[in-house]
């Protein structure tokens, strides 16, 4: 197999995430390059797609990893459909990154596909908040706006007259909002399951800091390794194949009906997960992108040698 280009879209080549796969690829012998995909600019022309990084034309990589920050999905997945475009392999699409940013257009997905999650209102600002509060099953209740990440703008509303207030508030400021019902069996712990290419290749249980009911490590938040039960694992699997991730961070609460997936997360952080777990994970996405090259190695292989024995005859 030729020396294999790979392209990590990250914003910062000092985050351990994008270190840490840098030097996975490294290992293997592939040129490994950290872009700033908001520094790209493309160019498209008839039968033409090309990608210029800070005024000089990027050469065409084999694979990229995205690692788009949500608050530049739209310009970050524009930059992977045209890799996409340019028959360029990704690890995560730009459809399916899109979708997993959408915390309403993910759960609707999820729901078709029948993975479970807690009980979710979604309503306009001229609904009464009296109705979404029924709806939910009434407080305690958790309120989440759709543009939040990383446990921001997540709250724990924990009497009616305190939902009704907060959803008031928030509806006249025409802010969109997801309410859920609280389960509190989850005693502020989830469970994240790392898959890669259809496999959980490492669990973790994160619990959140006293008195607070989120569990994100970036809230002070601590984890620790976890097995999966033979349920969690089922869902996981079943949570990344909906949302057609080939590699993502599946978020599951644990309650009386079972797992409840809570998110799935695109760009999922490698720190946590192989910190206390002290599985490589960075390999196992290196393994994803080279199972898949391989047999493009070979089509481009055969290509070459028809056209060469075609010139020879």
């Amino acid at each position: 197999m030729k020396k294999m280009r790979v392209y990590i879209l990250s914003r910062n080549k000092e985050l351990y995430s994008t270190r840490r796969l840098v030097q996975a690829g490294e290992q293997k012998g592939w040129e490994m390059r950290v872009v700033d995909y908001l520094k790209c600019t493309i160019e498209i022309m008839k039968g033409e797609l090309i990608v210029n990084y800070m005024g000089k034309v990027l050469p065409k990589p084999d694979a990229i990893i995205p690692r788009i920050g949500a608050s530049r999905t739209f310009y970050g997945t524009a930059m992977v459909r045209h890799f996409e475009m340019m028959d360029v392999f990704s690890t995560s699409g730009n459809l399916a990154i899109a979708r997993s940013r959408d915390k309403l257009r993910s759960l609707q997905v999820l729901s078709k596909n029948d993975v479970d999650m807690p009980k979710t209102i979604f309503a306009s600002n001229k609904s009464s908040s009296k109705d979404v509060i029924a709806l939910s099953g009434g407080a305690p209740l958790v309120l989440k706006i759709l543009e939040g990440t990383q446990g921001v703008g997540v709250v724990l509303l924990e009497s009616e007259k305190a939902a009704k207030s907060v959803l008031d508030a928030f509806y006249g400021m025409d802010v969109n909002l997801l309410v859920q019902e609280y389960i509190a069996e989850a005693g502020g712990a989830d469970i994240r399951a790392f898959v890669v290419d259809g496999e959980v290749v490492g669990a973790m249980k994160r619990q959140g800091a006293e008195g607070d009911f989120r569990s994100n490590l970036h809230q002070g938040g601590s984890a620790s390794a976890h097995t999966l039960s033979r349920k969690e694992k089922a869902t996981a699997l079943a949570a990344a194949k909906a949302m057609g991730l080939g590699v993502c961070g599946v978020d599951m609460i644990e309650s009386a009906r079972g797992p409840l997936v809570m998110e799935v997360n695109s760009s999922p952080g490698l720190e946590g997960i192989e910190t206390s777990t002290g599985i490589d994970i960075a390999s196992k996405v290196m393994e994803y992108i080279e199972k898949n090259l391989a047999p493009r190695c070979e089509i481009t292989t055969k290509k070459r040698k028809i056209k060469r024995d075609s010139i020879g005859a």
